[in-house]
Parts: C-alpha cells; sequence; structure tokens
C-alpha cells in the first residue's frame, strides 16, 4: 500500500510516498525548511504543497514532535505553542483535501526501526532515541508500541535529559565525542535504571556518527545505531496511517 508520510521537524519538513509492504519511499524524498516560528497554519500549508509536488490524493500520515491523541496535539517540541490542544488531523486534512493521520515523530520513527530496521524481530523491551535538537523517544514491549513516552523530559542530575545531551547540546558546547557520549550514558542509565531494556536504538544525526561514541558509552544494555536514519519518520508516519 502506498501512503505519503511526513515528519515535520523543528528545521525541516520532509516527505515522500512510501511502500508501506517494504518501507522504501517511492520517490526522491523532499524536504522544505520549517515556516519561521512553526505556527499549524503555516506548517500545514507547506505539507499541502509537498502533497501537491507528489500528485498525492490519497492517505496521509504525518509525524509531529508533539504528543498526539485522537489527532490533537497536546504538546510542542521545538514548534509553536499553537500546536497545543490543536486539532492537527483536521487542519491538514483541509488544507491537503486528504485523510490524514497523525503520531509522534519519535513513535513514528520507532515504528519504522522495528518493522524495518535496527529493531527488526527483537522481542523485549526497546527503547528508540531519537537524538537531534531535542531527544524524542519511543518505547516497544514484544514489538508493541507504548505510545507518546516524553523519556527527553527525563531529569538526570538536575536537568532535563535533552538539555543535557541533544545534539543541539553538544554543537553548542562545541564538546568532544568522548564527552558527549558521558552525558548521553548518563541518560541512558537513568533509564537503564527504571525500564531495563533489551536494546537501546539511537536515531537523529548522531546515529551517523556511532562509532565515534558508541565505543565511549558505559552501560549494561546493547546500543545501537538506527539503521533507517533520516527516512525513519517519513516511514513510520506512512506506516502509522496504514494502521
Amino acid at each position: 500500500m502506498s501512503i505519503l508520510g511526513i515528519d515535520v521537524g523543528g528545521s525541516g519538513i520532509k516527505g515522500a510516498p512510501v511502500d508501506t509492504d517494504s518501507g522504501r519511499l517511492l520517490a526522491e524524498r523532499l524536504r522544505i525548511p520549517t515556516p519561521r516560528g512553526g505556527r499549524p497554519a503555516d506548517v500545514a500549508e507547506v505539507i499541502a504543497r509537498m502533497a501537491e509536488h507528489f500528485d498525492w490524493q490519497g492517505s496521509i500520515g504525518c509525524a509531529l514532535p508533539a504528543v498526539v491523541k485522537n489527532s490533537v496535539t497536546l504538546t510542542a517540541a521545538n514548534i509553536h505553542d499553537d500546536w497545543i490542544g490543536c486539532d492537527a488531523g483536521a487542519l491538514i486534512g483541509r488544507a491537503t483535501g486528504c485523510p490524514v493521520s497523525l503520531i509522534n515523530d519519535a513513535d513514528a520513527a520507532g515504528l519504522a526501526e522495528m518493522r524495518f530496521g535496527a529493531g527488526r524481530d527483537q522481542p523485549g523491551v526497546v527503547i528508540v532515541l531519537t537524538v537531534g535538537t531535542g531527544i524524542g523517544s519511543a518505547v516497544f514491549v514484544d514489538g508493541k508500541l507504548v505510545p507518546n513516552t516524553e523519556f527527553g523530559r527525563l531529569e538526570v542530575r538536575g536537568k532535563e535529559a535533552e538539555a543535557r545531551a541533544s545534539d543541539r547540546v553538544r554543537k553548542d558546547k562545541d564538546w568532544s565525542w568522548e564527552r558527549w557520549a558521558e552525558r548521553f550514558g548518563e541518560c541512558l542509565g537513568s533509564l537503564e535504571s527504571l525500564f531495563w531494556p533489551d536494546l537501546f536504538i539511537v536515531g537523529g544525526g548522531v546515529s551517523k556518527k556511532h562509532d565515534r561514541w558508541g565505543p565511549h558509552l558505559d552501560v549494561r544494555t546493547r546500543v545501537v545505531p538506527a539503521a533507517l536514519l533520516n527516512e525513519a519518520g517519513i516511514v513510520g508516519a506512512a506506516m502509522a496511517a496504514r494502521r
């Protein structure tokens, strides 16, 4: 089944038609910068432009950096606060003229990784972390998603995890990968103590540099980089729409 997958981020909106049976993109991915401020109507307009670009008239799956329940966004991370309480499904549906399904962006990436990537056939508890501007999270128990976890908000030594160990913090502080791994490892250690996972999958921009920071981690749980990289959110959004 072909579904248009859209992944909304704080800096860019990415999309492509997806074959949800194989996880393959059916056209070259399109990326458009997120409108300044990230207001709902402006983002919906960009998504409508994407649908027009692909001449799309079918179902759309959209991943957003927010807690999503019944097509309503209840939080807003790195996008405008007007998303809080917004019926985003209806808004984007009106803009595109297509049926729209919404999912949290980290949950979308996790769905893709568990079906087609690093978590395929992995039993037990798997925690997927998307590390970029912030830290998103998705939790799976024997392949079943526990939606809308917000482990980036977990307090670690007096600060939220994403304020201690996001990729943005690493860049702002000009940390070495070794120093960043120490901070990130503290976050993983806190999650280990609470959930005793069987596997961590780390996505986002840092996943491409796993060889630089992975050897410096001091945690019990196996940690692997995401396999789908920047396509995971697009693929997972389409999968969520199919479900």
